[in-house]
Order: structure tokens, then sequence, then C-alpha cells
């Protein structure tokens, strides 16, 4: 939201099916347990589903970590640009008309390369800096060819847009995009899944939790940005905060209104017609 099936994604890449876990993510958003059985047996369970939850979120946010990286360089755009704008006697560098436009655009993507540049010497995981890094750039170019700051922030807007009307139509035409995300954790490259009602009923319930942070995004933003693009003072400031809060903070409501439904509906799918059998009893379904 995307982009193998990882279906979290406003944030977030796609990874292959059993990709290498960022250690900061292991350790915020992990228990430590091994996985359970039924994701080697190819079984969808209550344990997978939430399992797969878990394990998708902690890759699109890539833990604490990962979440304050993927904000620097917004944080730093935004604040410079309010900071240097109309100061007389800014130095130019010719690339732009608006100079704290160059310097906002310029510390943004030098904050991103810097971050990719320590990753990389500590040997650890840079798929979250690099998705930040791609996302100034994006962002950037917008801004230079339109020679408006506010423009930086379209392309986060259209992309939540997408992102939710793609997952809309995966629920409207009962291929809920989570519903992908578990068949590619058990290996059921035939869908088995689909032919349970009740997997089907708690992957679109799932899929919805994760429409309603881009359409928040969405709602609050694009507002905010129609204002800013009329030249109004604390428009500029007030689009930056709400990228920034609700980016991971919004992510993170998400997987806990997930693990809250997965305990309230009480979905005990150890067996699932159609998946294979761990038990004798027939497949549960959603209260």
């Amino acid at each position: 939201m995307s982009k193998s099936q990882s279906t979290p994604g406003p944030e977030g890449e796609p990874g292959a099916d059993h990709p290498r876990t960022d250690p900061d993510a292991a350790q915020d958003h992990t228990s430590g347990d091994s996985p359970p059985e039924d994701h080697v047996r190819g079984v969808v369970s209550e344990q997978t589903v939430e399992s797969a939850v878990r394990r998708e979120l902690a890759k699109a946010l890539g833990g604490k970590r990962g979440m304050v990286e993927t904000a620097i360089p917004t944080v730093l755009f935004t604040i410079t640009y309010l900071v240097l704008q109309d100061r007389p006697g800014l130095r130019e560098f010719g690339l732009l008309d608006d100079p704290a436009l160059e310097w906002a655009l310029g510390l943004g993507i030098g904050a991103a390369l810097l971050l990719v540049v320590v990753r990389l010497l500590q040997r650890s995981q840079v798929q979250y800096v690099i998705n930040s890094l791609i996302g100034i750039a994006i962002a950037a170019l917008f801004a230079a060819r339109s020679g408006q700051a506010e423009d930086a922030f379209l392309p986060g807007i259209i992309y939540n847009a997408v992102y939710a009307a793609v997952l809309v139509v995966s629920i409207l035409v009962r291929w809920p995009a989570v519903g992908l995300l578990i068949g590619a954790v058990t290996q059921d490259v035939q869908h088995r899944w689909r032919h349970n009602p009740a997997v089907v009923q708690l992957s679109s319930r799932l899929t919805w939790l994760l429409v309603v942070p881009c359409v928040l995004r969405v709602a609050v933003q694009y507002p905010l940005y129609l204002v800013a693009s009329n030249d109004v003072a604390w428009a500029l400031g007030a689009l930056g905060g709400a990228k920034v809060a609700m980016g991971w903070p919004l992510q993170v409501a998400a997987l806990a209104a997930m693990v809250w439904l997965l305990a309230r509906g009480h979905t005990p799918l150890t067996s699932v017609e159609g998946l294979g059998e761990v038990s004798g009893r027939p497949a549960g379904r959603l209260e």
C-alpha cells in the first residue's frame, strides 16, 4: 500500500516469500517465538494470519529506527523551507527559481543519502532508507518541476489514493490483499484459501483496516495541499506535520486494530477445507 505479496505498503516495498528481517523490526514487532507449524504445513490458522500481519507490518515499518529514518528527510525538508523562505541574501545555486526550495530539497535528499551510507557501513538492512530516498527523490522531481514546495507532498497523496482504491477493489472482487499475503506465507500457490468463506471474510476485514489509514491521509493532507497552493503561510508546516504524524503512527494503529480484530473474533481456523487438515475439528467461522 505496495508493493512476492507484501500487503502494507503505503510505506513498504515487497520482499521475497521469506525475506531477511531487520533486527530493529524483529525486536520491536516480534516476540522471538518460532513460526507456527501452520506456516510449514501450508495451512491457514488464526496464528498464521496474526503472524503474517505482524511480520509484514514489521517489515514495512522497519522498527523504531526505520520509523525515524523514514521521517527525517520529510521533517528536514519542511523545517528548512519554512526557516529559509523569503530570507534575503540566501545563496542561490541556480537550479530553481526559489533558493529556499533548493536548500530544502538538497538537505532532504542529502539526509536520505547519509542514512543509506550509515546503514551500509553498519551492514544492516537498507530497505527502509532506500524507500525513504526514493520517496524524497520523487517528491523533489514534483517540486522542482513546478517550483512549489507543497508539490513535494503530492506524490504521497496520489500514492495513498491509488493504494486505497486498489485495496478496495481487491475486497470487492473477493481477492482481498491480506488473503494474498496469507497465501504467500503458507505457500498456497493455487489460492485454495479462497474456497473457505471464513478466511475470505477475515481477510477482507483486515484489508479494510489497511484502507482506513490511506483514506485518512488523503482526507487530511489533500485539503492542506490545496490551502498551501494558495500561499497560506501556515499550511505547508501543517502539511509536513500531517505527513509525519500520519505515517508510521497510523500503520502501528492499523496493526493494533488487526490484532484486536483477530482476538475479538476468536476465529479458530485450525482446519480449513481445501487447505489441509491439522485436527479433526471443522473450520471455524467468524463471529
